[in-house]
């Protein structure tokens, strides 16, 4: 599988949640570089979720702003499949 796939199928997923936004980040020239892929505003929170597939791991960027976003108190972390969003998205409905 892509990361291109991987990203589709966790928005397919997202679409379902009520009261729930995201968006896709864009890299590129008008892009900000490290940005993780999906950009959730869930319940009040700010979650991220940098997508990866098989044993590829986030660049040195990517991993320096999922520091920032956890140390600025959002909630950032690399997911390999749907279920692993769906887990982390489920967290924060028990909140």
């Amino acid at each position: 599988m892509k990361e291109s796939d991987l990203i589709r199928k966790i928005s397919e997923y997202l679409k379902t949640i009520p009261n729930l936004f995201f968006w896709k980040e864009h890299g590129g020239m008008y892009g900000t570089a490290g940005v993780p892929d999906l950009i959730v505003c869930y319940k009040g929170r700010f979650i991220a979720f940098e997508c990866k597939v098989g044993k590829n791991k986030p660049t040195a960027l990517q991993a320096i702003t999922i520091g920032q976003i956890i140390a600025a108190g959002g909630y950032a972390v690399v997911v390999r499949t749907v279920d692993e969003v769906r887990k982390t998205i489920s967290a924060f409905e028990k909140e």
